[in-house]
């Protein structure tokens, strides 16, 4: 897919914004902001909580080991790297990698928003419990994680970050099962925009798959 030159520049722009921003304390401490990257026709957007060591330094998310182990579990789903775009809920390193506060969150908010509009991916798969929040409030991510819902118009499915199987090795087989189930996830986000794109050109939509199973 092609991608308008207005939304590279607008990406670009907002990259360069993220890199200068001072909205929060953080910008005291950062070495570098982490805006985020990947093709903008991505499909798949993975959005996790906070850059670390490895990330601050370099300006990339998911570079460390936690990243590693990521690229393991995109393999197990039959995709690269290269084909996703990955970014995190905070631009930049928190302090001793602690968790991130409420007032950095809500000062990042507006970035993160601006990345899904302009990427508009298929399927999102928030990883951690703070990327998680944004789509699933008061819920908690041992309940719900690999359970796919559509969520503002958009198939969500929230996962354990990568740095928890890191630390807890009973999780790592929870999550490279639960993106095991990518490839089908995908398949039904792609069947449901094909078949919304008749509607939206005011000719009878097609009867809508069920992607979600039952509640």
């Amino acid at each position: 897919m092609t991608v308008a030159p207005e939304t590279e520049r607008e990406m670009d722009e907002l990259c360069a914004e993220v890199r200068a921003c001072r909205r929060c304390a953080l910008a005291e401490t950062r070495r570098l902001a982490v805006p985020g990257e990947g093709p903008l026709d991505a499909e798949v957007m993975l959005i996790g909580e906070a850059p670390g060591v490895n990330e601050d330094r370099q300006g990339r998310p998911f570079v460390g080991p936690a990243g590693a182990f990521l690229e393991e579990l995109l393999a197990e789903a039959g995709l690269g790297r290269p084909e996703v775009y990955i970014c995190n809920v905070l631009k930049c390193r928190p302090p001793g990698n602690r968790d991130p506060l409420p007032g950095e969150i809500e000062a990042c908010g507006g970035y993160l928003g601006a990345q899904l509009r302009l990427i508009d991916p298929l399927l999102v798969v928030t990883l951690g419990r703070y990327s998680m929040s944004r789509f699933f409030p008061n819920q908690a991510i041992s309940r719900i994680h690999g359970r796919a819902r559509e969520v503002r118009g958009r198939l969500v499915v929230p996962m354990y970050h990568p740095a928890a199987a890191l630390h807890q090795q009973r999780l790592r087989g929870v999550i490279v099962d639960d993106f095991r189930t990518l490839p089908g996830l995908l398949e039904g986000a792609r069947a449901a925009r094909a078949e919304s794109a008749p509607a939206a050109a005011g000719e009878a939509p097609a009867r809508q798959m069920n992607l979600f199973g039952q509640s």
